[in-house]
C-alpha cells in the first residue's frame, strides 16, 4: 500500500480546503482589523498564514501539487517586495524538500524493482532521504564497485497522483494567479501535465542524462554526474556535492552569486547547441556551485553541477535561429523584419495587425540584458518588467495580450523565464550577451559571402 497521499477523494479535500482557508483567513484578519490594528501588520501577518497553509499542502501531497509549488517558487522575484517577504521562505522550501516516503515503502520498491537481494548491490545505504522533490527522493549509498552514488526512487502511485493534482490544481488557477503576475497558470499547468508521462519513466531521463554527462565530460564549468543504474522507478546516478543554489541565493558571496549566474546562462544556451536538449526544470534545487580542482583559481575555479534530466526538451538544432535573429534585429532596431519574423513562427496570429514599432517597444525593456555588456539582474527590474506587462492600463499589457506562444516555444518560453527568475534570486552580474555571441543561433551577425 503506497504512501503517497493519492486516493482522488483525499487529495481533492486537501486542495480543496484551500480557497476555504483562504476565506477564514480574511475573515481574521477582518476582525484583527477591527480590533484596531494596522491594514498593513495584519495584511503582512495574512499572507504569511496563507504562504505557510498553501505551501504546506503543496509540500505534503507531493506529485503535480508539489511541482506546481517548485514552478512557483522561481517566480518569486516577480513579486513586489511587500508580498514576496512572506512568501520567500515557505517557496524556498519546495525547491529540494518535501516530507520523506517511510523507510518501509522505500525498501518495498527496491525490492520489487532490483530483486529481493537489492541490497548487494550497495555497500552502504543511508535509509533517511538526502532531497525530496515533487515525484521521487533520493538517498545517498554507495555502489558496489565504491562509487558514492545518488539512488532516485519514484514514489508508488506518483503517476495517478500527478495527473490528479494537475486537473485540480488548474480549477484553483484563479487562486494562484497572484503568484505570478502577468502570467496566465492554466497553461502551464496544461504544459505540466503534458509532460508527466516522459518525466515519469526513468529510462528517459538516464538517456538524457547520459547524453549530458558524455557531452560534458571534461568541460571545466559544467558537472554532470554519469548514470551508474537504471530500472523502472529506479535510478542510480554518481552522487554530487556542492553547494545548493538556494544557498547561494541567501547567503552566497557575490563573486559566488556572480559565476553562478554566468554558468547557469553557459548551461541554458550551450547545452542545447552540445547535445541538442534543453533541461527544462531550472529550478534552484537542480543545481550545485563546486569548488574547482585547484583552489588557487579564485571565482572563475566554481563550476555548475547540474542535476534532474527527467524533463528535457528536444531540440537536434539547437535553439531555433529565429530566437537569434530575431534578439540581433530588435537590438538594432529593425522593427519591420523583426515583426516579418514574429508572424513567420506564429508568435503574431494571421487574424492579427500589430504596429510593428510598437512590438518592438514592448520587446525592448525584455531584452535589455542581450544589449549590456554586463547585465546586472534584480528583483526590483524583475518586479518592473513583471508590473509593465501586468498592469491593464498600460499598452504593454495590451499588446501581450495580442501575441501568441506557439507551442514549439513553450518549454523554451519557460526555461527562459525560470533562469532570468533565478538570476534576479541571485542578483548576479552576467555577461549574457558572450554567451548568447558562442551559443545561440542567428545572434551574431552572419559572415558576408
Amino acid at each position: 500500500m503506497s504512501d503517497l497521499p493519492r486516493k482522488a477523494v483525499t487529495r481533492t479535500a486537501k486542495l480543496a480546503a484551500l480557497p476555504l482557508g483562504f476565506a477564514g483567513r480574511a475573515t481574521w484578519g477582518l476582525g484583527k482589523r477591527i480590533g484596531g490594528r494596522s491594514a498593513e501588520l495584519v495584511a503582512r501577518e495574512l499572507q504569511q498564514r496563507t504562504a505557510e497553509q498553501l505551501f504546506k499542502v503543496l509540500g505534503e501531497l507531493k506529485g503535480g501539487a508539489m511541482k506546481m509549488g517548485q514552478a512557483l517558487s522561481v517566480f518569486e522575484s516577480a513579486l513586489p517586495e511587500e508580498v514576496a517577504g512572506p512568501y520567500r521562505a515557505a517557496l524556498t522550501k519546495l525547491q529540494d524538500a518535501a516530507p520523506p516516503m517511510p523507510t518501509r515503502t522505500v525498501h518495498a520498491v527496491l525490492e520489487e524493482r532490483l530483486g529481493p537481494e537489492w541490497r548487494e548491490l550497495f555497500l552502504e545505504f543511508e535509509d533517511k532521504p538526502a532531497a525530496a522533490a515533487s515525484i521521487g527522493q533520493v538517498h545517498r549509498a554507495v555502489w558496489h564497485d565504491g562509487r558514492e552514488v545518488a539512488v532516485k526512487v519514484q514514489y508508488p502511485g506518483a503517476g495517478e497522483a500527478l495527473l490528479s493534482d494537475l486537473t485540480q490544481l488548474s480549477r484553483f488557477a484563479r487562486l494562484l494567479g497572484p503568484l505570478i503576475p502577468g502570467m496566465d497558470i492554466k497553461p502551464l499547468i496544461a504544459e505540466m501535465r503534458d509532460r508527466v508521462s516522459e518525466e515519469l519513466d526513468y529510462a528517459l531521463e538516464a538517456e538524457a542524462q547520459r547524453i549530458h554527462a558524455e557531452e560534458f565530460a571534461d568541460d571545466p564549468d559544467v558537472v554532470v554526474p554519469a548514470v551508474v543504474h537504471q530500472s523502472d522507478q529506479i535510478l542510480v546516478t554518481e552522487w554530487m556535492d556542492g553547494i545548493p543554489l538556494a544557498e547561494v541565493i541567501t547567503d552566497g558571496t557575490q563573486e559566488q552569486r556572480d559565476r553562478t549566474g554566468q554558468l547557469l546562462a553557459r548551461f541554458l544556451f550551450s547545452g542545447p547547441a552540445r547535445t541538442g536538449l534543453l533541461h527544462a526544470d531550472p529550478h534552484p534545487g537542480n543545481f550545485r556551485l563546486l569548488p574547482g580542482a585547484d583552489e588557487d583559481e579564485g571565482p572563475d575555479g566554481w563550476r555548475l553541477g547540474v542535476l534532474d534530466f527527467g524533463t528535457v526538451d528536444r531540440l537536434p538544432g539547437g535553439l531555433p535561429e529565429t530566437i537569434g535573429t530575431c534578439l540581433r534585429m530588435a537590438v538594432t532596431g529593425e522593427a519591420e523584419t523583426v515583426y516579418e519574423l514574429l508572424c513567420a513562427e506564429g508568435f503574431v496570429k494571421e487574424s492579427v495587425a500589430l504596429d510593428p514599432d510598437a512590438v518592438l517597444e514592448y520587446l525592448l525593456p525584455i531584452i535589455e540584458p542581450a544589449e549590456a555588456e554586463a547585465f546586472v539582474f534584480t528583483r526590483g527590474w524583475m518586479r518592473t518588467q513583471a508590473a509593465r506587462i501586468a498592469d491593464p492600463r498600460s499598452p504593454a499589457h495590451q499588446l501581450g495580450k495580442q501575441l501568441n506562444l506557439p507551442p514549439s516555444y513553450l518549454l523554451i518560453h519557460r526555461v527562459t523565464l525560470s533562469t532570468i527568475g533565478v538570476l534576479c534570486q541571485l542578483n548576479a552580474t552576467v555577461r549574457l550577451r558572450d554567451e548568447l555571441a558562442e551559443w545561440l543561433p542567428g545572434f551574431e551577425e552572419p559572415d558576408p559571402v
